[in-house]
């Protein structure tokens, strides 16, 4: 079976301490929980969760969607965001990870990225490479989430194929938008099994997203 690799890049920096990352953990949740109801994406999904703030970490390693544990994010009383040394880390999983086709077989579908953030790269320097970098990593889509008044969207919109922003960091828009990403997944998975080099088409979003690009 053709797997569909989901790396999730989630900002858990200071700034997102208290009701933000208790709406983020929830949310994950509700996007687990969404997906299941796919038979498609229960039979091609696999999730890896990678989290960033004063370092990146694989919270979760590349794991079926079936047997994607519950994780709990956790924040630093304060701290940098470091979305450069994570866009890092997702890239060098893609090479380790993504089964390339080859004689014997076809290989994964095109892995998607999605990245959620509050704030703005406090690695300016890594963050400058990994932009170009992380586009050659052969991602089907990127699609990027500026949440709350102080995201940097203009860093999203570097490297994401597409952009959406939340005006807030409360429950409703973190669950909305994580409903969203459980839209775009499906999606994905069935267009590139029917043969689509990349998504380029985005389902609508809800009221409470606004897409940027």
């Amino acid at each position: 079976m053709r797997r569909l690799p989901v790396y999730i890049l989630l900002d858990t920096s200071g700034s997102m301490r208290g009701e933000p990352i208790h709406a983020v953990n929830n949310s994950m949740q509700v996007l687990l929980s969404s997906l299941r109801q796919d038979p498609h994406a229960l039979d091609t999904v696999h999730i890896s969760l990678i989290t960033f703030d004063l370092e990146a970490r694989v919270l979760q390693e590349l794991t079926p969607l079936g047997a994607f544990p519950q994780v709990t994010l956790e924040t630093p009383g304060s701290g940098p965001t470091f979305l450069g040394e994570a866009l890092k880390m997702v890239r060098d999983k893609v090479r380790a990870e993504v089964r390339v086709g080859s004689d014997d077989g076809a290989g994964d579908w095109a892995p998607l990225l999605f990245v959620m953030t509050d704030g703005k790269p406090s690695d300016t320097m890594v963050f400058n490479e990994q932009v170009e970098a992380i586009k050659t990593a052969g991602f089907a889509a990127m699609v990027g989430c500026g949440a709350g008044p102080s995201a940097d969207v203009s860093a999203l919109k570097r490297f994401c194929t597409s952009v959406a922003m939340l005006d807030t960091l409360d429950g409703p828009g973190f669950e909305q938008f994580f409903k969203w990403v459980s839209d775009v997944i499906t999606d994905g998975s069935r267009s590139q099994s029917a043969g689509a080099a990349d998504v380029t088409e985005l389902p609508p979003p809800p009221r409470e997203i606004n897409i940027v690009i």
